[in-house]
């Protein structure tokens, strides 16, 4: 079968995924597109969000993932490295964009269900 995304890249670790910055950008928009159907259907309304950084770094750090990463990582780093991740495991197929849009609504705070979904993607990349 082919690849359903042809330019996603197959990584061998978690590290090279979290430090991926092709991956990150995308992941970007994924996150926020993410983001944004949790908050449209939690409001009733279409809205469009963007997550900042801090949160996503904070999520990655509540997820244990931070020590993937080197030791010298900025906050704007890691939540690249959260984006990276979570745009990974949609690409090959690892978690679902509405698993992730559902995640995110029923978390008790944002950074909480970020930590889940992080949680949930590594779990099911398997990459040491």
């Amino acid at each position: 079968m082919p690849k359903k995304y042809p330019f996603a890249p197959i990584h061998h670790t978690l590290t090279n995924v979290l430090t991926d910055h092709n991956l990150a950008q995308l992941g970007d928009a994924y996150t926020n597109f993410v983001y944004s159907l949790a908050e449209s259907s939690l409001k009733h309304k279409p809205t469009g969000k963007k997550l900042k950084g801090a949160l996503l770094a904070q999520a990655l750090k509540k997820a244990n993932l931070r020590k993937h990463l080197p030791s010298r990582t900025n906050t704007h780093a890691l939540a690249d490295a959260a984006e990276a991740l979570l745009v990974y495991a949609w690409l090959h197929d690892h978690i679902t964009l509405q698993e992730s849009v559902t995640t995110l609504q029923k978390g008790k705070n944002t950074i909480e269900a970020l930590a889940q979904l992080l949680t949930t993607a590594k779990d099911r990349i398997k990459l040491s």
